[in-house]
């Protein structure tokens, strides 16, 4: 999976290198100083609210009313964007690693795992939700154009109930019990080696349960998640009136709805290279986005990664590395 994943990653940069050298590597340029640092720097500071809500949410799912403050979720929630945005982990190492500092930070096993699987899950189904309100405006944005076809975003609404299922199996599953499951599986293949497993899987298994049969913290967590896809709308607004082409917040919600669409699909894709700059040059022109300035936007999101997500990498492995050398 890791061959695969690095392949497409070297693949998706080649595509997004040939589509910014189609569109011109100067008109591009000149698109880009037209943002000037302003219009790189302060949609990437803005992106740390629609993060902030996602805490608000992750947080209130923890049992208890002793819990980790903000700031230490924030900082978990910020490696663990980093190594999902940027490293061939298909977007679930950083859920691992996420578990792993909470625990190591001397946060209790069970909730601490339990609480990042849900609030996962509630944000996926927050993002499908987002998704399908964005293809439905877009399916009425477009039958109001005259000459326009609308069939892109019927098998865009087609594409996402087609996704529904998985999702709702992966609900099911979470009440059936998922760590039982695996647990099963592995004991399957291992035999005895796994044995030991099966009262932490029980209790890892009641711990989901539990929280969502507080049906007010799951809810105030879905909708926290919901509010954080949607600000992303408000960031894409910033960059393209920096950029000099600003398009109305509605039609902000529809472009970064498809795009989020097509980035949650390319899940085996690091960073979605080459697949995130086709889709804002295809979804762009709908929108009368020139090509140049598609391909600019693109680029920022891409420097909105750099600023906010290396600096996690880094500040990752110098944690590991501290750890490791307690160890020792």
């Amino acid at each position: 999976m890791l061959r695969w994943a690095i392949a497409l990653g070297l693949l998706g940069l080649f595509a997004a290198t040939v589509l910014i050298a189609k569109a011109g590597w100067q008109e591009v340029f000149s698109a880009l100083q037209e943002a000037g640092w302003k219009g790189v720097l302060i949609p990437a500071l803005f992106h740390l609210i629609p993060m902030l809500a996602c805490v608000l949410g992750w947080q209130a799912l923890w049992p208890g009313k002793t819990r980790a403050s903000k700031m230490f979720f924030f900082y978990t929630l910020w490696l663990r964007s980093s190594i999902n945005n940027l490293m061939p982990v298909a977007r679930i190492g950083g859920e691992v690693v996420a578990v792993r500092i909470m625990i190591k930070h001397g946060l209790r096993k069970a909730p601490s795992i339990a609480c990042t699987v849900v609030e996962t899950t509630l944000s996926a189904l927050a993002q499908f939700a987002f998704v399908l309100l964005g293809v439905f405006s877009f399916l009425f944005y477009m039958a109001g154009k005259h000459g326009a076809d609308s069939h892109i975003g019927w098998k865009l609404f087609i594409g996402l109930a087609l996704s529904l299922p998985f999702l709702g199996a992966f609900l099911y599953i979470q009440k059936v019990g998922i760590f039982t499951l695996f647990e099963k599986f592995f004991t399957f293949f291992l035999k005895d080696k796994w044995k030991s497993l099966s009262a932490g899987a029980a209790r890892l298994d009641r711990s989901v349960r539990l929280m969502y049969k507080r049906k007010n913290t799951a809810c105030y967590c879905f909708v926290m998640q919901f509010l954080s896809w949607a600000l992303c709308a408000v960031e894409l607004w910033l960059v393209l009136y920096f950029l000099g082409h600003p398009l109305s917040l509605a039609e902000c919600l529809m472009l970064e709805a498809l795009i989020q669409g097509v980035w949650g699909a390319a899940f085996m894709v690091p960073a979605a290279l080459g697949v995130q700059e086709a889709a804002f040059v295809f979804f762009g022109a709908m929108f009368g986005l020139p090509l140049e300035m598609a391909l600019a936007l693109a680029v920022l999101r891409r420097c909105r990664d750099i600023i906010l997500y290396v600096p996690g990498l880094i500040a990752w492995q110098l944690q590991e590395g501290r750890w490791l050398l307690r160890k020792a």
